[in-house]
């Protein structure tokens, strides 16, 4: 015969259990939430600092856990070496940076200057196929001067050569990224947005630099809204509007509301690229650290 049931006994016993629970609960850390949007990490190749083979520099990267990498062109890494060591290690290239963007303006008002930096960005577009990836990297122009190099003669300029670039990019099936820097060019969101939606074709669409921008008032999380579906990469560093530059995670990015906006656009560039100053493997671990946190990886 069962014993007879003490109403007390079971009172007590429930309650120091439902203690010991809540006691377990508060000492176990909070599993962390999982981020709005799943991303790769990637660096650019300048920033891997170690004496060795395309290899060994894709290698080392891949060891601290980054998943990808632009190169530079004109002037990058032989693109047969470059895409051997990329399937030997897992890397992805997933870019090119057009690296005489910055010189060789394509809104100089030297037309031979102008026709230097199409025939550069055109160089660009052939490497970024053969390396395998799929976008270029492209600061359209700098306003130097009211005379000469003016916000409207930019706008013009460097539009009028882009649009001489688009066929062979169309015909690769490569897109030309126009990017955001310093520049006194493109500071608000919305001109961001017509400069690209003047081509009127998605061969063309923003990498937008998520660091460079904070200073111009906007909030990161604002310009890619606004941006949407044009976005189709991002890289960043770290700013703040007390102390300028500094390390990934110590700006002013706000990174739950970036990661938000971009999982709201639907972003489909997959890859966070850092642009800081690179190093050895101690600096890359640091920053592949950094990237972890902000991105929601850790």
């Amino acid at each position: 015969m069962p014993p007879a049931f003490d109403r007390r006994e079971f009172l007590q016993t429930t309650a120091a259990a439902a203690a010991g629970a809540a006691l377990l609960s508060a000492a176990a850390p909070a599993p962390a939430a999982e981020p709005p949007i799943r991303l790769k990490k990637a660096v650019k190749f300048g920033m891997i600092g170690i004496d060795g083979s395309v290899e060994d520099k894709l290698r080392l990267i891949k060891e601290l856990g980054f998943d990808g990498v632009e190169m530079d062109s004109p002037g990058g890494p032989d693109p047969a070496e470059a895409v051997a060591a990329a399937e030997k290690t897992g890397i992805v290239i997933h870019g090119v940076v057009d690296s005489i963007h910055w010189q060789q303006r394509l809104s100089d008002p030297n037309p031979e200057v102008r026709a230097r930096g199409l025939e550069g960005l055109l160089t660009a577009i052939r490497d970024c196929k053969a390396y395998g990836g799929t976008t270029v990297l492209l600061v359209p122009g700098r306003v130097t001067d009211p005379v000469n190099e003016s916000y409207d003669q930019v706008w013009e300029r460097s539009a009028a050569e882009i649009r001489k670039a688009m066929p062979l990019a169309k015909e690769l099936g490569i897109r030309i990224g126009i990017e955001t820097v310093w520049n006194d060019f493109i500071t608000k969101p919305e001109e961001f947005a017509a400069y690209i939606d003047q081509f009127e074709d998605p061969v063309i669409g923003g990498y937008f630099d998520i660091s460079n921008m904070i200073k111009f008032g906007p909030s990161p999380a604002r310009w890619i809204r606004v941006l949407g579906p044009r976005l189709l990469k991002f890289d960043f560093k770290g700013y703040s509007h007390a102390n300028a530059w500094v390390s990934i995670g110590d700006g002013d990015e706000n990174w739950p509301d970036v990661l938000q906006a971009l999982a709201d656009v639907g972003y489909a560039g997959e890859f966070a690229t850092s642009e800081v100053r690179g190093g050895g493997r101690d600096v890359l671990e640091d920053i592949a650290r950094r990237m972890d946190q902000v991105l929601g990886l850790a």
